[in-house]
Formats: C-alpha cells, structure tokens, sequence
C-alpha cells in the first residue's frame, strides 16, 4: 500500500492484495475455526510469539486481518483488532491499560451504553471512574487525576449530546500527567475526523455503525497510535513492564515497542475473554468500507439541511448539531471536523417526554431502532430508551432532555426524509 494513496483509495485497497491461492480480487471469506501449523516448531514459535501468524480464529483470522489492516490505514494508526462489538471495542481498551484498583477519567458526555459500562460495571471490576462535567473544561480533567489513574477516555462527537471534544486541549493534559488519551470516534468516522493527529494515542469505534454502514454486523474496533510509550513510566502500567508468565515471562514494553499496546489486546484481552468477530462479520465490514467516504458525504449534506430546516422551525425548542453557526462547538467543529459534525441531529420538543413519545410514534419513513449508522434514517427517544437507566442528573450531563429526539439522517432523498419529520411534528402537537 502507499502511504501517498487518498482515503478514497485506501478505503478499497489498504491491507488486500488478490488472493494468492486462487487469484480472487474481493476479499475472500476465511470460514475456518484453526489453521494448519508447518510442523512442531512451527506451532511452538506461533504460540510463544516468535513469529506472527494464524493459530486459531479466536485471536486472528485472515479476512479479519486484512479489516484491520484497512482500518488502521484511514485512522493513520501502527495497527487495529477487531472484536465482536463496539462495548467490546472500549472494554478491551480500558481493560488493557487498567486493572482492579486502578482509575479513569471520563467525559460525562457519552452513549448510554458505556456510561452503563463505566458508571456500574468497571466498579465491579474493582475500576473507579470519575466523570467530568464540562468535558472541554480541561482543569476538571487534571482536578479528577488521582495517583493511580490509568487513562483519559472521551468521545469526539458525543452521542447523542453532539458536543465536539477538544481533543488538543485534553490529550495535552493527559501528556501532562503521563496517561493515554483514548476516545471513541463512532460518530465522526475517519473519513471526517483522525483523532490519533490530535493528541489522542488509542481510537476505538462500533463499527456497527458507520464503517459497516448498512445496519448488518455488529463489530468493534480498537486503532492505536503507537504514540504512548508505557515503558516510560517505572511501574505506573504494570501490565507492559512486568513479564507476563502465560508467554514465557514476555515483557510488552521491552520486546514489542510501538506494537505492545495492540499486541498486549489481542493476546491477553481477546484471547483470554474472548470476544472474537465472526469472519463473515469482517467481511460485511469491509462492504461497508469500499464506500465510506460516499456514503458520510450524503450522510453529512442530508444532516446539514436535516438541521438547519428542525432550526427555522417555530415548534423546536433547540436544534444540537455542531457545525450549525449557532452551536456553541461550532468553533471546534470547523477545527476537527470541518466537512460537517456527523449525521447525528438533536432537537428538543417543547412538550417534553409525551411530545417526543408522539413525534416518534407517527414516523413512517424513519426506522425506530436503537442504533445510528445505517444508511436508513433512523429515529428514538434517548430519554424513555437508550439513556433511560440513568437519573435526570446523570441524563442533564450527557445532553438527554425529556424531550429530546435523535436523528441519525440517512441516505434517503432529502424531500421524503424532511416530509416524514413533518408529519412527527404535526402528530407532536
């Protein structure tokens, strides 16, 4: 692959060569569970990492491998692993660096999801998370360090809040005070935004979402930088600096350079919990990446006049989408995504969980399903659904009001899409 090569290129060529077997151009499926080893040595080098390659689906498989690949080359990162979801994705992400008795700093501004993860599940884990508030406030990130934080974690478009994060600002602080700065670039995708060129040094996403792109897989990714040294620290991330008995007392820090992170991921955090992509998962991802940049171009022109038609609107109280001339983030948007903040669009119904229940409930057009990415339009209700375990003080923080309504704008024709939101609003009064 070049290194010269345009993401549109990239996109559909990075990490493939045609098949050398059978002289297949598309991408075969590696339908196997294991691999045949050339003979015993063989097998014991693979197994104590002496030599890269395939032993055993769960940890690696070819056409999984080539996903990766591809990946890491539109985020510009040393590598990639793909896992079995996006929630896998950024347990694994965090897990790799923080360990029981250990602690991460977190924007409060996140999918319902992980703050499911990190606000209830780490902490029987034995992992403390602190939440800050104003996520681009980057005092509260050094106020919330303690001695054994571990990592800094955010999102660069929040979902569904739709705040963009100063990633500049944050990693600095996060070098400041020698933690990685890791982030889930779900919402913005590569192609508008490379997070790893702005301070971040570990990227994960749901590739459900955008990168597969049509609703078909679910898929998690995790892209590192190579950019934070754990050898450098003494004893801070003992997990890289104190040999590992299961590969012959390997130390990640010292053997593997910039590939410890990854290659720590895989073989400890896969291997060990298991949550393996299906090959035919990576294969519908990389359907989806062959025409990424089309498909966020349409997504992001729909969403821009998606946005701008909710803003004229007499009926909404507020319209959230960052690259609006009134967003308070428009600014950073302009900095970090300057082709337009994403295709996810807020708005705020002045008749609260009712209005919005109503709206919702009268789309014909719109798919209500809790998902974001598809090329369909999709709709929801964050506060009744998919933020609904969290207290109206937790719900505040990540930008979910009681009559909020999310919009992930698909790749309809843009008259049918604003004529079914029509239609929400006449059934909202």
């Amino acid at each position: 692959m070049s290194e010269n090569w345009s993401f549109e290129t990239k996109q559909i060529h990075a990490g493939q060569e045609p098949d050398p077997t059978t002289g297949a151009r598309a991408l075969p499926i590696y339908q196997t569970t294991s691999y045949q080893f050339r003979d015993t040595q063989h097998a014991a080098d693979l197994f104590g990492l002496a030599e890269p390659g395939n032993i055993y689906t769960r940890i690696m498989n070819p056409t999984q491998d080539t996903v990766e690949q591809r990946i890491a080359a539109l985020e510009g990162g040393v590598g990639a692993l793909l896992v079995a979801s996006g929630q896998a994705a950024t347990t694994g992400a965090l897990t790799n660096v923080a360990e029981a008795g250990d602690h991460i700093v977190a924007s409060a501004s996140l999918y319902g999801g992980t703050d499911s993860l990190l606000r209830h599940s780490f902490p029987k884990l034995g992992i403390e998370v602190t939440f800050v508030a104003e996520p681009n406030d980057p005092q509260q990130w050094r106020d919330a360090v303690r001695e054994n934080t571990k990592a800094f974690f955010g999102e660069t478009i929040g979902n569904p809040k739709g705040d963009v994060l100063d990633l500049e600002a944050v990693g600095a602080v996060a070098r400041e005070v020698g933690v990685p700065f890791i982030v889930d670039n779900t919402v913005a995708t590569p192609y508008l935004l490379n997070p790893l060129k702005h301070g971040a040094d570990t990227v994960v996403h749901s590739a459900t979402k955008y990168l597969g792109g049509h609703g078909t897989a679910i898929a998690g990714v995790v892209v590192d930088g190579g950019t934070f040294d754990y050898g450098a620290h003494g004893d801070k991330f003992p997990g890289f600096t104190t040999p590992d008995e299961s590969y012959h007392g390997l130390v990640f820090a010292e053997a593997l350079g910039p590939a410890a992170y990854l290659t720590k991921l895989r073989v400890q955090y896969l291997r060990n919990v298991g949550p393996a992509i299906a090959p035919f998962n990576a294969w519908l991802l990389a359907q989806g990446l062959e025409t990424l940049s089309l498909r966020v171009e349409r997504h992001v022109e729909n969403a821009r006049r998606v946005a701008e038609w909710l803003q004229a609107r007499d009926d909404v109280a507020s319209v959230h989408w960052a690259s609006l001339a009134s967003s308070p983030y428009q600014e950073l948007a302009q900095k970090y995504v300057p082709k337009g903040a994403g295709a996810i669009v807020t708005f705020e119904l002045p008749g609260g969980v009712d209005a919005g229940r109503r709206f919702i409930d009268a789309l014909e057009l719109h798919s209500h399903v809790a998902n974001i990415g598809d090329v369909r339009s999709l709709a929801i209700h964050p506060a009744s659904t998919t933020h609904s375990q969290l207290t109206a003080e937790e719900q505040a923080g990540a930008g979910v009001t009681p009559g909020l309504v999310r919009l992930a704008v698909g790749l309809e024709g843009i008259d049918d899409i604003l004529a079914d939101l029509d239609a929400g609003f006449r059934a909202a009064k």
